[in-house]
C-alpha cells in the first residue's frame, strides 16, 4: 500500500484526493495533507475525510511513502528539501520552482535515498522529449497561445498593444529561465519542457497573444538525432478553478498511479 501525503489543498490536491482513491485499485491511499497555519479548517472543507495537519513535521509523522506538493513555488522552498532528507519520495507539481539553481541543488543534496518526481503536468509529449534528450537534441520551442485576455497584468502589455490585435502575435520570444521569471504562470510547463530537454537556458519559449483562441494552448516542437516532435495541446479549465488546466490534476493522479499499480503506462 502506498501512502501519498499532499501538499496543499486547492484545485489540484482537491482533484488527486478525490480521484485517486478509486482509480489505486487498492494500493494507494491518502493519508494526510499539510496546509498553512491556521488555514487547516478550510482545508478539511475542500479535503473531505483527509487528515489535515499544520507543520511538515506532523505530515511525516503520518508515514508518507510520497509526498506530493501541489501548492505553488512556496512550498518547494519550505517543505521539498525536508520532505526528501527524511527518506520520502517528492512529486514536485510547481516546477517553475525549479528554475532556482540553488533550490534545485538543495532538492538535489537532501535526495540522498529519496527521488524527485516530476509529472508532466498541464502539457503533452514530456516521455518523447526525455527519451529524444538521450539520442541527442539540437533544439527545443515551447510556445504558449493565449487570448489577447490572458495576457494582461504581464511584461507582454508593454511589448504589443493587446487591444489592437488582429493575427496571433509573439509577445516574446528567449529561454526558458527568463520566461519562467517574467511569465510566472507560465512557469511550470516551460520548465518542465526545459527539464525533459536541452536545459533553461537553450530551451526557446514563445509567448503567443492570438485573438483567435478561446482556450490556453500548448505548442512543443523538438529537433534531434532520432527525429522531430510537433505536438499542440488545447488545454480545458478545470471546471473548479478556471486559472488550472484540469489536465493538471489529472497528469498528478496517473503519475501516483504509475507508482502504486503493477502496469505503469
Amino acid at each position: 500500500m502506498m501512502r501519498i501525503a499532499l501538499i496543499g489543498y486547492g484545485t489540484i490536491a482537491a482533484s488527486v484526493a478525490r480521484l485517486l482513491p478509486g482509480l489505486a485499485q487498492g494500493r494507494a491511499e491518502i493519508v494526510g495533507a499539510l496546509a498553512k497555519p491556521g488555514r487547516a479548517e478550510q482545508a478539511r472543507a475542500k479535503l473531505a475525510g483527509v487528515t489535515v495537519v499544520e507543520s511538515l513535521d506532523d505530515l511525516l509523522a503520518l508515514r508518507p511513502t510520497i509526498v506530493a506538493e501541489c501548492a505553488g513555488h512556496g512550498a518547494v522552498a519550505a517543505h521539498g528539501a525536508g520532505v526528501l532528507a527524511a527518506g520520502v519520495d517528492l512529486m514536485v507539481v510547481s516546477t517553475g520552482a525549479l528554475t532556482d539553481d540553488a533550490l534545485s541543488e538543495s532538492l538535489r543534496g537532501a535526495a540522498r535515498t529519496a527521488r524527485v518526481l516530476i509529472p508532466a503536468g498541464a502539457v503533452g509529449g514530456i516521455d518523447a522529449l526525455a527519451a529524444m534528450r538521450l539520442g541527442g537534441l539540437d533544439s527545443v520551442r515551447y510556445r504558449s497561445i493565449k487570448p489577447p485576455a490572458a495576457w494582461r497584468g504581464t511584461p507582454a502589455e508593454m511589448a504589443v498593444d493587446l487591444d489592437r490585435l488582429t493575427a496571433p502575435t509573439v509577445a516574446y520570444r528567449g529561454t526558458a529561465r527568463d520566461a519562467a521569471r517574467l511569465y510566472p504562470k507560465n512557469a511550470n510547463v516551460a520548465a518542465t519542457v526545459a527539464l525533459a530537454g536541452i536545459g533553461f537556458e537553450r530551451t526557446t519559449v514563445e509567448v503567443v497573444a492570438d485573438p483567435g483562441a478561446s482556450h490556453n494552448v500548448h505548442e512543443v516542437e523538438a529537433r534531434g538525432a532520432s527525429g522531430e516532435l510537433s505536438l499542440r495541446l488545447v488545454n480545458l479549465p478545470s471546471p473548479d478553478n478556471p486559472k488550472t488546466s484540469a489536465l493538471t490534476a489529472l497528469s498528478v493522479v496517473r503519475a501516483l498511479l504509475n507508482e502504486a499499480l503493477p502496469v505503469a503506462i
